[in-house]
């Protein structure tokens, strides 16, 4: 009776062990880095005036499919950012940009790169982010 009790144990822990598939988010060893540029218009978006680096620009990151942002940074001085300790998984970093088009009610859009990473470590790069100012 003692091994039948050990192997029902022993079946449940594996079972256990087998369905704690971790999702994206904190508690790994990914880190996913970028970079965000402006390109500068008059308040017309008629007349382009340059381009440079996004200095103490919010950058946000979603883990997998949450609904909301799960964590902001900002730029550094020369617009790059990082993302540390993330899991493998999908992930969605966006940074808001003035609307060329105006379209929308205040203005701002949604600049949107999304990443999936297979491996359980490494450092990742996102393309270039360019918004509107």
């Amino acid at each position: 009776m003692k091994s039948f009790v050990k192997n029902i144990f022993l079946i449940l822990v594996l079972i256990t062990m087998i369905s704690c598939e971790k999702s994206p988010g904190e508690g790994g060893n990914i880190t996913i880095i970028g970079s965000v540029w402006v390109k500068d218009y008059n308040s017309t978006f008629t007349e382009y005036r340059g381009e440079y680096v996004a200095m103490e620009e919010d950058v946000f990151i979603v883990y997998g499919d949450n609904i909301g942002y799960d964590d902001k940074t900002k730029t550094d001085y020369l617009g790059n950012y990082k993302f540390n300790y993330l899991r493998p998984g999908k992930y969605t970093i966006f940074v808001y940009s003035e609307d060329s088009s105006m379209q929308s009610l205040n203005n701002e859009i949604a600049i949107i790169k999304q990443i999936e990473i297979n491996q359980s470590k490494g450092v990742f790069t996102v393309p270039k982010i360019i918004i509107i100012k």
